[in-house]
C-alpha cells in the first residue's frame, strides 16, 4: 500500500476508534496493528511480543512509577499542605498574595509530581477554600489553578520528557535540564500577569490579605524540606552524581523522609501512595506500549516515511511549519489528552523538524508548551475538569475563561523560545 492509502486507513480506525468512544490506547495500539496487518499480512505479529517486552523493561521508563510514588508519598503525608501554608507566608506582601501562592506552589509542586493534573489538583485542594473564606474572586483563583497546574509536565521531572526520551532517543536528562529555565520563566510571566491583574482590578483581591492558619506557618519549617527534595534531585541530575531514574529513587527516599519528619508517615498513607502510584504507572505504560505498537506501524509500512518526505517536499520554512504545529496541537488539544496527543504526533514529526535544523530538545520543550496550552484550553482541558472536580459548585465556563489569558501567555512564550532557543538548551549546553 502507498502512503496515500495507509493515510486513509490510519484516519478511518483512529476516527472510526474515538467516535465509538474506545480508548485512546487501544485505539493507537489498534490502529498500529491494523496497519501492520494491511501491508504484511501476521508475519510481523511475533515483533508485537517484542515491542511490549522491550518497553516494560525499558530502565528509561523505570523513572515514571518512582516519579508519581514520590508525590504520591509527599501528597499522602500531607506535606503538600504545610508547604503551602509556609509559602503562603513568603507572598503574602506581594499584589495577589494567595494568587501568587498558588502559581509558586505550583511550580515547586510540578518538581515533585511531574503531572499536570496532579499539581493542579494538590495545590488546588489547598488553596480553593483558603482563597474564598479571605474573599478572593474565583474569576482569578482558577486561573491561577489551571495554569499553575500546566508547569506540572514543562519543570523536571516530567512524565511525557521521560516518554518523549524513550521514543526519539534524546537524551533523558538533557531534556529534563532543558526544562528548568522555561518552566521559571513562565510561572514568572505567570505571576507578573496576577499582580498586573489584581493592581488593576483590586475587587478581586481582598483589601487585607492574611495567610492560611494565621501564626502556625513558617517558610522554613514547612518549606525548606521541598526546596530540598527537589534541589537535590535537580542537583544530582545535573551534576551527572545520579541518571533520570536513579534521581527518581532518590527522590522516593527523601519524600518519605520530609513524611516521617512531619509524621504523615503511617501505614495507610504508603498504602494509598503505592495503589494510587500503581493505577497510575499501569495506564500510563499501556498507552506507552500501545503507541509503540502504532510507532512500530508506521515505520514499518513506510507511512512514516511517506509523511515525511511529503512535508519536507512542501519546502515550508521553519516558522510556517513552527505555527501550522501550534495549530495542530490547538485542535488536538480539544479532542485528546497531552500525553496522547505527543504518542500520536512525534512519529510523524520528529524527522522532518530535525530535517528543517530544529534541535531534538528543543523541539522536546515545544511540544511540552503545546500540550500545556492543550490542558488549559476548552472544551477538553483536563486542568480545568480537575479543578471543577475539587470545586463542583463553579461552573466550567468560568474556570474556562479564567484561563484564557494564560492560554496567550503560553503561546507568546512558544513564540519567544522559537525566536531565542538558548532560553530551552542554554542550560543542557552547560552540563557538557
Amino acid at each position: 500500500m502507498s502512503w496515500n492509502e495507509l493515510v486513509i486507513l490510519y484516519s478511518l480506525v483512529v476516527v472510526g476508534c474515538l467516535a465509538g468512544g474506545v480508548y485512546i490506547g487501544v485505539a493507537m495500539g489498534l490502529t498500529g496493528l491494523v496497519g501492520i496487518t494491511a501491508v504484511s499480512g501476521t508475519n510481523l505479529w511475533e515483533s508485537i511480543g517484542g515491542i511490549v517486552w522491550n518497553n516494560s523493561t525499558n530502565f528509561t521508563l523505570v523513572a515514571i512509577p518512582l516519579f508519581i510514588l514520590m508525590g504520591e508519598i509527599i501528597l499522602q503525608g500531607g506535606v503538600a499542605s504545610r508547604f503551602y501554608t509556609g509559602l503562603a507566608r513568603v507572598f503574602r506582601h506581594v499584589p495577589g498574595g494567595l494568587a501568587q501562592t498558588n502559581i509558586a506552589g505550583c511550580a515547586v509542586f510540578s518538581a515533585v509530581s511531574g503531572s499536570s493534573v496532579a499539581t493542579a489538583m494538590t495545590v488546588g485542594s489547598v488553596a480553593v477554600g483558603e482563597m474564598r473564606k479571605r474573599g478572593y474572586k474565583d474569576s482569578l483563583t482558577m486561573g491561577t489553578l489551571t495554569a499553575g497546574g500546566s508547569l506540572g509536565i514543562l519543570i523536571p521531572p516530567s512524565i511525557p520528557m521521560i516518554v518523549y526520551a524513550s521514543m526519539t532517543h534524546e537524551s533523558v536528562i538533557d531534556l529534563l535540564m532543558a526544562g528548568i529555565v522555561p518552566g521559571i520563566l513562565l510561572a514568572f510571566f505567570f505571576c507578573a500577569y496576577v499582580a498586573i491583574k489584581a493592581t488593576l482590578d483590586p475587587s478581586l483581591v481582598p483589601a487585607k490579605d492574611s495567610v492560611p492558619d494565621e501564626g502556625a506557618g513558617s517558610p522554613i519549617r514547612d518549606s525548606l524540606p521541598i526546596v530540598v527534595l527537589v534541589g537535590g534531585v535537580i542537583l544530582g541530575m545535573y551534576t551527572g552524581a545520579f541518571t533520570a531514574t536513579e534521581a527518581s529513587a532518590t527522590g522516593v527516599v527523601l519524600a518519605a523522609i520530609i513524611a516521617y519528619y512531619y509524621g504523615g508517615l503511617t501505614w495507610s498513607a504508603v498504602k494509598i501512595s503505592f495503589e494510587n502510584t500503581v493505577i497510575s504507572s499501569a495506564v500510563i505504560m499501556f498507552i506507552t506500549i500501545c503507541a509503540q505498537i502504532l510507532q512500530y506501524g508506521i515505520v514499518i509500512t513506510g507511512f512514516g516515511a511517506g509523511v515525511a518526505k511529503f512535508i519536507t517536499g512542501l519546502d515550508l520554512s521553519p516558522f510556517v511549519f513552527f505555527v501550522i504545529l501550534l495549530g495542530i496541537y490547538i485542535v488536538l488539544g480539544m479532542l485528546m489528552e497531552g500525553l496522547s496527543m505527543m504518542l500520536i504526533t512525534v512519529p510523524l514529526i520528529y524527522t522532518p523538524m530535525i530535517a528543517m535544523g530544529f534541535d531534538g530538545v528543543w523541539l522536546g520543550i515545544l511540544l511540552i508548551l503545546y500540550i500545556e496550552l492543550g490542558q488549559i484550553h476548552p472544551p477538553v482541558g483536563l486542568n480545568l475538569f480537575a479543578i471543577q472536580s475539587i470545586s463542583p459548585q463553579t461552573s466550567l465556563s468560568t474556570i474556562a475563561w479564567s484561563s484564557l489569558p494564560y492560554c496567550g501567555i503560553i503561546i507568546a512564550f512558544a513564540f519567544l523560545i522559537y525566536l531565542v532557543p538558548d532560553i530551552v538548551l542554554w542550560l543542557p549546553r552547560t552540563m557538557r
